[in-house]
């Protein structure tokens, strides 16, 4: 499809920015921030409970499928959801998607075996992904570009927030009752806020029917995006672990996958009328390395939030709740430079000095991370993890509004649901990377009778085997091994932004400039 017939689809979908009264204003995004932390709390939570659930559904051998799962699906329908919301509204979309989290909770809550509870945490994702993408793109939709930098920064606090409520509030609940009542307390918790989001966020109804609306829908897209995910994603995750990389099955799923992706790309940029993807976003240099920055933290941030836990808990052997406690300082670090340099966006306009200062922090952070070993006190942990945080909470929101001064104001959806996209897919392929290197770092220095240990890495061996000295030595080994992966990664971030312009952000009466126009200044 030519360039300039997509455009001209994509212009002729209604244009649902609502700038709302400040009393308005604060109620919506309320509504959008508590659903917003719920979702995290519901994401984040489980890591700590997947032990416990393995060793009730007898699945230890195939319980981080239960992680794998949702991330799978999360990333699956990222694309889709930003032209979902263009045809049929932000705030249907958004409601279905808290009703998917909800049903999908409850539905965890009442598994009786593993194939159960793997489905029913794929269906969470597609609904957290969704909460994830709509409330972003809705905030983009109540107020200028200017002041989205204050707001989105608030949402990357929430984020963070839900990160460390999620593990300290399942973990008490396992301790006080069971697994089960986690998922039973954020079901009615996710239908609450569907409640409060219903009555406190505006809607602009379609002008085009509910059949007209949906044959404007990338069917084809997103059933070939779909398979491609699917099938480049699932290898990642298991192999090495569940499947020999290079058994027929493995090979065979990555060429259809790599298949599927190529006629992706040639769907969505020759065939497509409303491309989920619209192939000419990537004509913008700039637009190119952000998102690629995206993918790459995405790998290095999913790898920190479930592999620091696991080094604390096994190479340290400190508990569940001491662990949560060490990386809460990470989390509190994130929250409040994430609200900081939104503020700072806002004031100054300008965001290029707060994207080059948070990767250069992390890069030091994650050096840093490398000198973690055996006796590595608490407090140096603290200080590593305080560095990291603050580079998160440059990083998160402000490259998403980076993103959008340098795309045109019709695609502030789409180049959204993108970015959160590849954040998403580097997630999966960050924890299949640092799960291969950690497995493979056991497979090397556990003694032959303790070999086993490293098919899982969240079924943990009972403790009179985590604390021969030869286990600590090689789960030690095995976190070295995930902490030096992740430097060259967030370092590539780091030099990647020597080739970002600060365009700024422009005033609330001007009009954003059109796509073409961006490409011509950034090149």
């Amino acid at each position: 499809m030519a360039r300039q017939e997509v455009a001209t689809a994509e212009r002729s979908l209604h244009d649902q920015a609502t700038l709302l009264p400040r009393p308005q204003l604060i109620l919506a995004f309320a509504s959008l921030s508590i659903t917003l932390l719920i979702t995290f709390i519901d994401q984040n939570g489980i890591s700590v409970a997947l032990p416990t659930i393995a060793r009730d559904l007898k699945a230890e051998a195939t319980i981080s499928w239960a992680g794998t799962a949702s991330l799978l699906a999360n990333t699956t329908f990222q694309m889709l959801y930003g032209r979902l919301s263009d045809i049929f509204g932000r705030k249907t979309v958004f409601l279905t998607a808290i009703a998917l989290l909800s049903l999908a909770d409850l539905l965890c809550g009442l598994a009786q075996n593993p194939v159960m509870f793997y489905v029913f945490r794929a269906v969470a994702g597609i609904g957290g992904g969704g909460i994830t993408n709509l409330a972003m793109i809705i905030v983009s939709d109540f107020v200028t570009l200017e002041q989205r930098g204050k707001y989105q920064g608030i949402i990357g606090a929430m984020v963070g927030l839900g990160n460390v409520i999620g593990p300290f509030l399942c973990a008490a609940l396992i301790h006080r009752t069971s697994w089960r009542a986690f998922f039973w307390m954020l079901s009615p918790l996710s239908a609450l806020t569907g409640c409060v989001a219903y009555f406190f966020l505006p809607s602009k109804p379609r002008p085009a029917g509910f059949k007209e609306s949906v044959k404007k829908v990338d069917w084809i897209g997103s059933l070939v995006s779909t398979i491609g995910v699917i099938f480049l994603l699932i290898p990642l995750s298991g192999g090495g672990a569940y499947f020999a990389w290079n058994s027929p099955l493995v090979i065979t799923m990555l060429a259809l996958g790599f298949m599927a992706f190529l006629s992706f790309v040639a769907w969505e940029w020759k065939l497509a009328l409303l491309p989920m993807m619209p192939v000419d976003i990537f004509s913008n240099p700039v637009v190119v390395v952000m998102l690629l920055q995206n993918f790459l933290f995405g790998c290095v941030y999913q790898a920190y939030l479930y592999y620091v836990p696991l080094y604390l808990q096994n190479s340290h052997q400190f508990s569940i709740m001491t662990s949560a406690l060490i990386y809460v300082p990470l989390v509190i670090s994130q929250s409040l430079i994430s609200i900081l340099s939104g503020q700072y966006i806002s004031r100054r306009k300008r965001y290029g000095e707060v994207i080059v200062f948070g990767f250069g922090i992390w890069t030091l952070g994650a050096g840093l991370a490398v000198k973690f070993n055996r006796v590595t006190s608490p407090g140096v942990i603290v200080i590593v993890l305080i560095l990291v945080g603050a580079g998160v909470g440059c990083i998160f929101q402000p490259t998403l509004i980076a993103l959008q001064a340098h795309s045109p104001k019709y695609r502030r959806a789409v180049i959204i649901s993108n970015r959160n996209f590849f954040r998403s897919a580097g997630g999966a392929c960050g924890l299949a990377m640092s799960a291969a290197v950690l497995q493979a770092r056991l497979r090397a220095t556990l003694p032959q009778q303790y070999k086993y240990i490293a098919k899982s890495t969240y079924a943990l061996p009972s403790s009179s085997v985590r604390s021969l000295p030869q286990v600590l030595d090689a789960y030690m080994a095995g976190s070295h091994a995930v902490f030096i992966l992740q430097v060259p990664l967030i370092a590539l971030c780091f030099l990647g932004t020597a080739l970002i312009r600060d365009r700024g952000l422009q005033p609330p009466d001007e009009q954003e400039t059109e796509h073409e126009l961006a490409v011509r200044r950034d090149t």
